[in-house]
């Protein structure tokens, strides 16, 4: 019998699109933030997205805000429940940060991408990755920036895809 927790990872997992990269230009996907399950908690958005990206076994880049949202993602991912274990640290902390299956990132790292970026801070992410994840909050004020990221990956020439969350 599958509790109400695994249900509830069941269904958002049906509901996220599929991370594995399929496309050969890189390509950004922002997830709207819109039920109230992530409004409440727009990081347990990250989580779930990382926790799909790592059972599709893509090496991520988390790029944090600040050095605070990365103690609190590192704290929640380890958090994931009994059935999940995500290989993660924040960079900087260990020699080995290459082996880490899910790196997360300060403001003040210089971690080198990797082919999934989630990116959280208030810029577009430059340089050379296969796709971005770029989370939109549900407060419409705060929209504003990443529209005009949709801009600059479009310009750019990036795959754009928007998906409700």
């Amino acid at each position: 019998m599958i509790d109400a927790a695994c249900r509830d990872w069941h269904a958002v997992a049906r509901s996220f699109p599929t991370l594995p990269i399929t496309s050969p230009m890189p390509r950004a996907d922002f997830y709207l933030v819109t039920t109230p399950r992530f409004r409440e908690q727009p990081l347990r958005l990250v989580c779930e997205l990382v926790r799909k990206a790592h059972a599709a076994g893509l090496p991520t880049l988390i790029l944090a805000r600040d050095d605070a949202q990365a103690e609190t993602l590192d704290d929640m991912l380890w958090d994931m429940g009994e059935d999940a274990f995500i290989p993660h640290q924040i960079a900087g902390l260990d020699e080995d940060e290459d082996e880490a299956d899910v790196l997360i990132a300060g403001p003040a790292s210089d971690a080198a991408l990797r082919p999934l970026v989630i990116n959280l801070r208030d810029a577009a992410v430059a340089g050379t990755f296969d796709r971005v994840l770029e989370v939109v909050p549900a407060d419409e004020s705060a929209r504003g920036p990443l529209r005009e990221r949709w801009k600059q990956y479009q310009a750019r020439g990036l795959e754009l895809q928007k998906h409700d969350m």
